[in-house]
């Protein structure tokens, strides 16, 4: 149980925020729209989405053991975070 919780508390706190959060609020904010249609699209994309990266994990964890893929993950962070501060400053 204790596994479940940390995956759910991080994924939770790294949700909080971000793009997708932001999109679901304006949809949220649309009055033609309703709520309960919203959560549930927005709640399918989410799942979704983890879905497929459950499934590219396994497959890296059966077929890319080899392969370093936290320090290829951090790398593509710290690249990613380089493009969005490149775009901030180039306007």
């Amino acid at each position: 149980m204790g596994a479940l919780f940390t995956i759910f508390l991080s994924v939770f706190i790294a949700e909080l925020g971000d793009k997708t959060q932001v999109a679901t609020l304006l949809f949220a904010a649309n009055s033609k729209l309703s709520p309960t249609m919203i959560f549930l699209a927005s709640a399918g994309a989410l799942v979704l989405s983890s879905a497929i990266a459950v499934l590219a994990g396994t497959f890296a964890k059966t077929y890319l053991q080899y392969i370093p893929l936290k320090l290829i993950a951090g790398i593509v962070f710290i690249l990613i975070g380089v493009w969005s501060i490149y775009g901030f400053y180039k306007g």
